[in-house]
């Protein structure tokens, strides 16, 4: 039965403390390694003990690698991610090849790339005799660069012809830098196959000195390193593109927050006012963000003294979330209070609105109510679209009030909306909400039940802040998928 770590089975849950183990036995066998690399130090001479000792080096560099990014897998990711280790090769090769579309040395895009095997089938070594000229590749050597043994080994000079001209400078002073600095090679150039498939090789190497000290040889381990660049090029796009959509994110958040702030009432607190009627109305409000998202949505809260001496109530909700939701929701809460200064009546102004709605470049859908309050008669007009009713607390309990016809804004072209009127006494309590405040995950009507057996704390509140102030602490916690507006008005003597 196949492993559950191949990519083609699906694969299980990590056990807890797998990343842990891991790390763990990661360090464990790098100093494994690292103890067989310090023996195969003994003896310097030997060609076979420079081979395993070069092996060691690239495996104690690979298992580096790898305790590193386990490391960075445990913790988790940072707010700034570092960039990855090595440099970065296809970046060049995609500007070569971005650069030059139709020239006749563009090199031509690999094909999918194949599963060369184990560690060694993907290394090769190579020794250049600097006395006699004679140069010794391995067999994998071969398939490295895509040759048959058949054509013989590569001279250092021959070597570039095969090299992207990019990295030829690299190359060249790996070379020099070996041959007369006596310094070791370490670094990484892409080569194109006479096949055309285009391969990146990571090589190390030293000079191999004679008796008087003078340069002899070169010799080398070249590895195959095109699955491991393009894996980390993936990481880093991916890294890329989840940081790019965060400063998106942050950003969006930042103009959402600012554009509510411009449109939703200034004041903080309560706010009393038709102070010319006998019975005035103090009113409070708060704005509720959703539990699941960052994301600012289209919900709002207004309360506005009319020119006639009446007061605009109003609490809606607009579809979406993001600039999109909150640019759309001031637009309709900007002609809301145009038309209500202008003297439309509540069930008049919620027809308008859906034609709104309906002409709008950016098509939603949304919820209101709409409330005008005569101060002299003390008669609550009120109109809704697919909106929850106003909860009406009198005497230490509540109720909700029953809600006139009226289908969602946005949803059918000339909809319907009555009105519906109550009178409202000294000491009166209405609180209005948009449905992210009581929409529970299955049972709608559980959220309202909760509001209303509020009843006999609202009734010992001081004001309406306090008002609000309770129902955000019963509901303020609750994980909520939307986010939501609660208005508490209460009728003065």
């Amino acid at each position: 039965m196949p492993s559950h770590l191949f990519a083609d089975r699906s694969a299980q849950p990590p056990e807890p403390g797998t990343v842990d183990a891991l790390i763990s036995q990661t360090r464990r066998l790098r100093g494994d390694v690292d103890a067989v690399r310090r023996d195969a130090a003994a003896d310097e001479d030997d060609p076979q003990v420079r081979w395993q000792r070069a092996l060691c080096d690239l495996a104690v560099h690979q298992l580096d690698d790898l305790g590193a990014h386990l490391g960075q897998l445990k913790a988790g990711l940072p707010d700034e991610l570092p960039p990855l280790p090595g440099g970065d090769p296809a970046t060049a090769e995609a500007v070569h090849l971005k650069a030059h579309p139709t020239a006749s040395h563009t090199v031509p895009r690999p094909a999918s790339p194949s599963r060369t095997g184990s560690l060694l089938s993907r290394v090769g070594s190579a020794e250049w005799n600097l006395l006699t000229d004679e140069v010794s590749w391995s067999d994998e050597l071969y398939q490295i660069f895509g040759r048959t043994p058949d054509t013989g080994p590569m001279s250092l000079d021959e070597l570039p012809s095969l090299v992207f001209a990019e990295d030829q400078p690299l190359l060249q002073a790996m070379v020099t830098g070996c041959l007369i600095d006596g310094r070791a090679i370490d670094g990484e150039f892409r080569v194109v196959r006479t096949d055309g498939v285009v391969r990146t090789v990571h090589m190390m190497g030293e000079p191999v000195l004679d008796t008087d000290g003078c340069t002899a040889s070169m010799w080398a381990v070249l590895r195959d390193v095109s699955e491991l660049r393009r894996s980390e090029r993936a990481v880093r796009e991916t890294r890329d593109s989840f940081q790019r959509r965060q400063q998106i994110e942050r950003t969006e958040r930042r103009v959402a927050v600012e554009l509510q702030e411009a449109v939703l009432p200034p004041w903080r607190g309560s706010l009393r006012f038709a102070h010319g009627g006998p019975a005035p109305l103090d009113v409070a409000g708060h704005y509720l963000p959703s539990a699941t998202t960052g994301l600012i949505g289209g919900d709002w809260y207004d309360a506005l003294a009319l020119p006639d001496g009446e007061a605009l109530l109003t609490v809606g909700d607009l579809t979406g979330h993001g600039v999109a939701a909150t640019s759309s929701m001031a637009m309709l809460l900007g002609a809301l209070r145009g038309m209500a200064v202008a003297g439309i009546g509540a069930g008049a102004l919620m027809g308008h609105l859906n034609r709104l709605l309906e002409t709008s470049v950016q098509p939603a859908l949304g919820s209101a109510m709409c409330c005008r309050y005569s101060p002299v008669d003390q008669t609550l007009t009120w109109a809704q679209a697919g909106h929850p009713a106003p909860l009406l607390f009198r005497g230490g309990t509540g109720r909700a009030l029953s809600r006139p016809e009226g289908v969602l804004l946005g949803a059918t072209p000339g909809g319907a909306y009555g009105e519906a009127r109550v009178r409202l006494l000294p000491g009166d309590l209405l609180v209005l909400h948009t449905d992210g405040l009581t929409r529970g995950s299955f049972d709608d009507d559980s959220g309202t039940r909760r509001l209303l057996g509020l009843a006999p704390r609202l009734a010992g509140a001081r004001d309406a802040q306090e008002c609000v102030r309770t129902v955000v602490e019963e509901f303020g916690e609750s994980p909520r998928e939307d986010d939501a507006c609660v208005m508490a008005v209460r009728v003065g003597g």
